[in-house]
């Protein structure tokens, strides 16, 4: 009994300051907000998944003996008699970067305490994001018209099908969960939820925004995966 005493007192402070490390991000991350980290890790688990669409695309298209169907044919729109390739995808691709000035602009006044601007901005955000998914949607229901399914299209390989809804509908889907998260945000910080640090959902500590930040991280991101989608899909 005597010779287990010591060796039970010299273990349980080492076994409390592990637990005490891994418990604590104050003492992981000094300075930097948990949330803030988690969306980081997030982020990173989403390139791989978005990485891996981007990359099978292009396996299947070099690997794909049928002819692979022109985007800038498919994708044009007809304006006043003329077809005009890929217009609405550039339309999308400047709304969509848009929405990334105005998100960067919702952090600045949000860390400047300026609530009703930084609420202002979330919602343009928003509905910058909005219109992106309204026109996503009009470039599906005018491909499904002409027939393209995720298992066959009329103008050569029936890849271009499942890749397209693939790719297309999980970036949208990460947009609208976008547009969701910053409505909720901009009702938090125009009623000062940030500011006075009232409990709830995507609150944070009092006069915090740094929440705001976190939520930004996300957007630019959706903004970015566009850029590579739309360069490697519809340029390509």
């Amino acid at each position: 009994m005597t010779d287990r005493m010591p060796r039970r007192l010299t273990l349980e402070p080492g076994w409390r300051g592990m637990v005490g490390d891994l418990a604590s991000d104050q003492r992981a991350f000094k300075k930097v907000p948990w949330s803030k980290v988690m969306m980081w890790a997030f982020l990173v688990s989403d390139v791989f998944i978005f990485a891996c669409f981007l990359v099978g695309y292009m396996m299947a298209r070099i690997a794909s003996s049928a002819p692979w169907p022109n985007a800038s044919e498919v994708f044009a729109l007809d304006v006043a008699g003329r077809q005009v390739p890929l217009l609405l995808i550039a339309i999308m691709t400047f709304i969509l970067i848009s929405s990334s000035g105005t998100m960067a602009l919702a952090v600045k006044c949000g860390y400047e305490r300026r609530r009703f601007a930084t609420g202002g901005l979330l919602i343009a955000t928003a509905l910058l994001g909005t219109i992106f998914v309204g026109m996503q949607a009009f470039e599906w229901t005018k491909l499904i018209h002409e027939g393209v399914r995720p298992w066959s299209n009329p103008w050569g390989a029936e890849q271009f099908g499942a890749a397209f809804f693939l790719i297309t509908g999980f970036h949208g889907t990460h947009v609208s969960v976008g547009v969701l998260f910053l409505v909720v945000m901009a009702i938090k910080v125009l009623r000062g939820s940030l500011q006075a640090g009232r409990p709830g959902f995507l609150t944070g500590r009092r006069g915090r925004y740094e929440m705001v930040e976190t939520l930004g991280l996300y957007w630019h991101f959706v903004d970015l995966v566009w850029v590579f989608i739309f360069a490697f899909f519809y340029l390509w």
